[in-house]
């Protein structure tokens, strides 16, 4: 049972984190600040533990070192996903998450940092989501 919610954690965690980082990204090719983005995002019902903690402390100043691997993630992810499949439960979502994890691990490595996982999603758009900018 430890195992089983773990995984589900850790999987709604990194989906938080998915979904902020093409928001955020969607946001700064739209010209919004992401300071001023994260500020509203946490006094609103977008709020997550990602926008709260991960995004402020280790994507906003670029550092990309929250400790945890890409690989790590994506092995909790599937192993979350296969349990849902031997129940006869699709993850959609879960899913479509991996896929996300599986584009980041290609592009910054099966050991790079979990929050660098908005870099590719930058890459498409041509914009880095950088915090303390000066208009």
């Amino acid at each position: 049972m430890g195992q089983t919610i773990k995984v589900i954690n850790n999987l709604m965690s990194v989906t938080a984190l998915a979904i902020a980082s093409e928001a955020l990204v969607l946001g700064k090719a739209s010209g919004l600040d992401p300071d001023r983005m994260i500020e509203i995002i946490n006094a609103s019902s977008g709020r997550t533990n990602a926008t709260e903690d991960k995004i402020p402390r280790f994507v906003l100043p670029r550092t990309f070192d929250f400790g945890f691997a890409l690989e790590l993630s994506d092995k909790d992810t599937r192993l979350c996903v296969e349990h849902a499949d031997s129940l006869g439960m699709p993850m959609i979502v879960g899913s479509a998450v991996r896929q996300m994890l599986k584009i980041a691990m290609a592009t910054q490595g099966r050991q790079g940092d979990l929050t660098a996982m908005i870099r590719p999603i930058e890459d498409w758009m041509g914009v880095e989501v950088k915090g303390g900018e000066v208009k």
